[in-house]
């Protein structure tokens, strides 16, 4: 078993304080459409650093309204051709809408996912992969009919704890969403979880759960090379799937790294 890396690309606008969720959502956002943070810009720097420190196989899962800016355009193409042979790319949405707190869209939802992966496929490439992040983890049953018709292999949306069960939506619960995308036929990476804790994203850095989501990094199996990352749905391997945030690789003034073992040089 292996350990499969992921990066969600979320930039200050994005977070649920100031976009996409029905109640959380109240705050305006620092920045608009035609920016990038400070802090996302340092965060690129910050993972461009930590990706030339090693040789794993990594997954960015992008939110693809960043690509109506031209600097992380012109940022998204340089780390495609210094990391684009051990890099994947996976759908994080066009915007950051939290799906399964608000009322059942399948058409705004497939229309959605229409609209960003005509952007992935043109932007990303070869390096673009049918695999879908829901943003926040807001992943309910009723999408996974609406992935598969828009050819979606994989999802990697569950966070299988009772901490966050609210996000499976109304009603419903994780194993749910899990029998749901079996049925239409996505292979489900559900998030790594200690003791029923979340571990990943915010986690890192929230006390006390902080302590258990670095010691659970910090135990991990070997990280996927970048081949093992191509046989990733193929294989239907079992993986130990964790993520956090671009934001993150700001921390620090831009010196944090996620608390992994590297190895592959």
């Amino acid at each position: 078993m292996n350990a499969w890396i992921t990066i969600d690309t979320d930039d200050l606008r994005h977070l649920p304080r100031y976009q996409g969720h029905p109640t959380r959502s109240k705050h305006t956002a620092p920045t608009n459409t035609d920016d990038l943070s400070e802090d996302f810009q340092r965060g690129l720097e910050g993972f461009k650093r930590w990706m030339e420190s090693h040789g794993h196989g990594v997954t960015l899962f992008v939110i693809t309204d960043l690509f109506e800016c031209e600097s992380f355009r012109v940022s998204f193409k340089e780390l495609l051709t210094l990391f684009g042979n051990r890099m994947t790319v996976g759908c994080h949405g066009h915007s950051h809408r939290s799906w399964s707190a608000w009322p059942q869209d399948d058409e705004g939802f497939s229309s959605m996912l229409q609209t960003s992966t005509v952007l992935l496929k043109k932007y990303a490439g070869s390096a673009f992969r049918p695999w879908f992040r829901a943003p926040n983890g807001y992943v309910a049953p009723w999408m996974a009919e609406v992935l598969a018709r828009h050819e979606y292999t994989v999802d990697s949306s569950i966070n299988p704890s009772w901490v966050v069960k609210s996000k499976s939506g109304k009603g419903t619960s994780w194993s749910q969403v899990s029998r749901a995308m079996d049925k239409a036929g996505l292979i489900e990476r559900e998030w790594l979880t200690k003791w029923t804790f979340p571990v990943n994203g915010p986690a890192l850095f929230r006390f006390p759960l902080s302590l258990i989501a670095q010691r659970a990094w910090r135990t991990l199996p070997e990280i996927m090379n970048p081949e093992q990352l191509n046989r990733l749905v193929p294989s239907r391997q079992k993986v130990v799937t964790v993520y956090c945030h671009l934001l993150d690789f700001a921390r620090h003034s831009g010196a944090w790294q996620p608390p992994i073992r590297l190895t592959g040089q």
